[in-house]
């Protein structure tokens, strides 16, 4: 179950960072991570009602803030890099996040076994090789580097916080909830000293409607992705679970390569290949 989750984890959120990452060429980073949050927290707002999961309230909650307070720090972060581009670069190097939980795993105590260890180096190091090649063939602004760096470090926050928000499902749902209204203050808050500061919040044609289904499946693949990140730290080892949900790079790459026609070359290919070898190392270890 925690390979399942954990693969899961990474098939939304590399289409949720394939998606923001389009949007934000649109439109303002700000706006992207402020209505496609809004939409998230909204559709939480219901679930949390109808499961009544407001009963289970309690101290862990403040996790559940802390990663709210964390999150839109990361995505305006990444979603800004990967509208600098190119994306096959920016999203392999998300995946030094994948430091933060395991990490913090290993003070807690946790021991992943030798297979564990090998197959977490192959899929990172398949992850890598699978955007980094394009540092030759595309130029790479500074900027993008930089941010792409903030954006990991808070995921992996995200992901450490999100791990211990909850000891339930209906809990979990109370904690994305928390963690999403938190994020849409945070990134509101931000939208309005930038538009205070003159910059724009819309595109100059206004807000593009024919977008909001765009930012709807960004906004709920990303609280979809925290859940079944924390269901599957939950069944299982923490370093396996994050290494497998650090694998979304690799679907971002290929999305790319899909709708973008970005060039996947013959060493991107076999960073794939290497991904793909390092998740059964991980799932059979």
């Amino acid at each position: 179950m925690t390979a399942l989750f954990a693969l899961a984890t990474s098939l939304l959120w590399g289409l949720a960072d394939f998606g923001g990452g389009l949007l934000t060429r649109r439109m303002p980073a700000l706006t992207v991570v402020a209505v496609s949050q809004s939409v998230a927290a909204s559709v939480l707002g219901m679930v949390v009602l109808a499961t009544g999961a407001w009963s289970e309230a309690g101290p862990r909650l403040w996790l559940a803030f802390a990663a709210g307070l964390a999150s839109p720090i990361a995505l305006l972060s990444f979603y800004k890099a990967l509208a600098l581009g190119p994306m096959g670069v920016v999203s392999p190097l998300a995946t030094l996040s994948v430091a933060v939980p395991v990490g913090v795993a290993l003070v807690l105590g946790e021991r992943p076994g030798l297979l564990q260890v090998a197959g977490a180096a192959v899929a990172v190091t398949g992850v890598v090789l699978a955007g980094g090649p394009q540092l030759r063939g595309a130029p790479v602004q500074r900027r993008a580097i930089l941010l792409t760096l903030v954006a990991a470090l808070g995921f992996g926050t995200v992901f450490a916080l999100v791990a211990e928000a909850s000891t339930t499902v209906t809990g979990l749902f109370l904690a994305l909830f928390v963690q999403r209204v938190t994020n849409v203050v945070v990134g509101g808050t931000a939208l309005g000293a930038a538009v205070r500061r003159g910059a724009p919040a819309l595109p100059a044609g206004g807000f593009p409607w024919r977008s909001l289904p765009a930012l709807a499946f960004v906004g709920l693949a990303d609280v979809a992705a925290n859940g079944t990140y924390a269901l599957a730290a939950r069944h299982g080892p923490v370093t396996v679970a994050a290494v497998l949900a650090s694998l979304y790079p690799v679907v971002t790459a290929l999305a790319a390569r899909g709708f973008l026609s970005e060039r996947l070359r013959a060493t991107q290919a076999a960073g794939a290949g290497l991904a793909l070898i390092g998740t059964l190392l991980l799932a059979t270890g």
